[in-house]
């Protein structure tokens, strides 16, 4: 048990999505990740990072892998400055409203009794059930989800627009109209977010919402990021995940807990999220090591109308 709920921090204050409750503690927006080296300097940087390891016993930094590389080389360094083993720096491959949805998710688990090791180990399970993707106008610049010639061709067409699905598997189909079961929607009980850009979000909310069956729709603010990371501002995002934390809870539980054999904190999965030692396998080990393989992708499955 730990005195103070372990802090999730973010690179932008984008993907700080609303608490749920009054329990759902905030998330740290750190300033060495918005603001650049000449106006925030080192310094400053190291001080805020130690004040939130002082307050917080650890801290569960979210990067997403599509950041610069100034702010990751940045993260690095204060953590190599402070030597502290306290400090996860978490990549993510979701896009920015799918990497909001996690932080909250994060923000949840907390406040549970999962220890700082699970919970950072936590983020890479629980990106396998988040549906994200984004309803686009364009996809001729689009890199981040394979994309065919034809639909490339296509989306020189007026008034062309393409569903995209980032998450959990790429997928991408040209948007006919009306019919919002093109893509591949989540097979268990999800709440979705949307957030619009230049495009009028009736398609997500009248036709996929009730296509993926969701429990509840939400609009939300549209990431700064979001533009860059799909390659157009003529786009709504949205961002389908398991809202209830009893679920979450229940979730991350079921995954089979190990220690890191070089700091000593617990994990699931095959590596640790705070010293990125990889967990030994045993020549014997094999029916483990295959648990903790499905556990790292995230492939139990939840039946549809959990609560």
């Amino acid at each position: 048990m730990y005195a103070l709920p372990t802090a999730i921090a973010v690179t932008g204050p984008d993907l700080v999505l609303p608490s749920p409750d009054r329990h759902t503690p905030s998330a740290a927006v750190l300033q060495c990740a918005v603001r650049s080296p000449r106006a925030y300097s080192l310094d400053q940087a190291l001080t805020e990072m130690d004040t939130l390891i002082e307050h917080h016993g650890y801290v569960i930094v979210l990067c997403p892998a599509s950041a610069p590389a100034a702010v990751a080389h940045r993260l690095h360094a204060v953590r190599s400055v402070l030597e502290s083993d306290r400090i996860a720096v978490v990549r993510s491959e979701l896009p920015p409203l799918g990497l909001a949805v996690l932080a909250l998710q994060l923000r949840q688990l907390s406040v549970c009794d999962f220890s700082p090791g699970v919970l950072a180990s936590a983020a890479r399970l629980l990106s396998h059930y988040i549906y994200a993707g984004a309803l686009l106008g364009s996809v001729t610049r689009l890199d981040r989800v394979p994309v065919t010639l034809q639909s490339h061709a296509k989306s020189w067409l007026p008034g062309a627009q393409f569903a995209v699905l980032a998450t959990p598997r790429p997928e991408l189909v040209k948007v006919p109209g009306g019919d919002g079961a093109g893509l591949t929607g989540p097979g268990f009980s999800t709440r979705m977010l949307y957030a619009p850009g230049r495009l009028a979000p009736g398609w997500v909310t009248d036709s996929l919402a009730p296509a993926w069956h969701v429990q509840g729709v939400a609009e939300a603010r549209l990431p700064a990021e979001s533009a860059r990371w799909w390659a157009t501002g003529k786009l709504v995002e949205f961002a389908a995940a398991i809202p209830d934390i009893s679920v979450l809870y229940q979730l991350v539980s079921s995954v089979r807990r190990d220690d890191c054999h070089w700091c000593g904190l617990e994990l699931i999965g095959d590596r640790c999220a705070f010293c990125a030692a990889p967990l030994p396998v045993a020549p014997d080990d094999r029916p483990a090591r295959a648990d903790r393989a499905l556990a790292a992708r995230g492939t139990t499955a939840l039946p549809r109308g959990t609560t």
